[in-house]
């Protein structure tokens, strides 16, 4: 018996993205609406109601609509929004997360899919934090650049329209983004970290860069420490971190690097006296950021392979 799908929102830039990964799978069954039912609530109910995972690509609140939709235990839902990232009863839907995080998953009713910037913040963090290494007072600030296919349909016809009065913008400003509280709850910091986001001219990829100095660990820690721990938690999973010889072969790093892909690659560099950190996440934002992850849940979830449908 193959698993029946319904992507609601599966119209827009993400769902199309997970449609794709799923289209082609013999074990999957796509529950699809026309274009008229989309918009018809009864339609979207029996949809969700007969679905075995519900992927919810919408905004905040139409994705609480859809959950409160479902009267059917049977249902289970992966959601892509904001909306329930640090909701109780809520699994949070990062694998690498360390734990049994992928048996969590695997056993959830209810998965919320991680922000694309969190997922690398936190694939750079969680660890450190974890392992004792970086004290969970430390004052971090975070870089970040996305493509704009991140910013939905608005911002990728605003671009490709040439109607984009800026090519290249920082945001977040008010320093309140949305992403704040799954990126302090899941790194375990005491405190938010301050977040610069920004996004550029190409269409999809994304860089999340952490710039710390030595003397924000624990005593006794050296950059080689740092690198054990990152190869440690990732080893087998999505998540790799470049060999230093790789990295230290990389004069810059392109936002596209891993553009079309759903895998992370994680580099570290220090500079000559072993003072400074900088951890550069590097991942795409449709991939691993937000499709490839769904598609990594959905996997987990029906007890497939993790990686089956993914791009690696």
């Amino acid at each position: 018996m193959s698993l029946s799908v319904f992507i609601d929102g599966g119209h827009g830039t993400t769902g199309l993205e997970i449609r794709d990964r799923l289209a082609a799978r013999p074990e999957i069954g796509l529950i699809e609406l026309g274009e008229i039912d989309r918009k018809k609530e009864n339609a979207r109910r029996d949809a969700l109601c007969s679905a075995d995972i519900a992927i919810l690509c919408l905004p905040d609140d139409a994705a609480r609509e859809a959950v409160a939709m479902v009267r059917t235990a049977r249902t289970r839902i992966i959601d892509a929004s904001t909306a329930h990232r640090t909701s109780p009863g809520w699994i949070y839907g990062f694998p690498e997360l360390g734990g049994d995080q992928p048996g969590a998953i695997a056993e959830a009713r209810f998965v919320a899919n991680p922000g694309c910037y969190p997922t690398g913040f936190l694939a750079l963090i969680a660890p450190l934090t974890a392992g004792g290494l970086l004290p969970n007072n430390a004052a971090i600030a975070v870089y970040a650049i996305s493509g704009y296919s991140g910013g939905g349909r608005a911002m990728i016809e605003e671009f490709e329209s040439g109607g984009a009065k800026t090519a290249n913008r920082a945001y977040g400003l008010s320093l309140d983004h949305k992403h704040l509280a799954e990126m302090q709850r899941y790194a375990g910091l005491a405190s938010p970290p301050v977040f610069a986001p920004h996004v550029v001219n190409a269409y999809r990829g994304m860089i999340v860069e952490i710039g710390l100095s030595l003397g924000q660990f624990a005593s006794g820690v050296s950059p080689d420490d740092i690198r054990s721990c990152l190869e440690a938690r990732y080893r087998n999973t999505l998540i790799s971190v470049l060999p230093a010889s790789q990295s230290d072969a990389m004069d810059t790093i392109a936002l596209e690097y891993r553009a079309g892909s759903d895998g992370l690659d994680i580099a570290l560099y220090c500079n000559a006296q072993g003072s400074q950190i900088r951890l550069v996440a590097m991942l795409d934002n449709l991939g691993k950021g937000a499709a490839g992850a769904a598609v990594q849940n959905l996997n987990l979830m029906a007890g497939f392979e993790p990686t089956t449908g993914l791009t690696l």
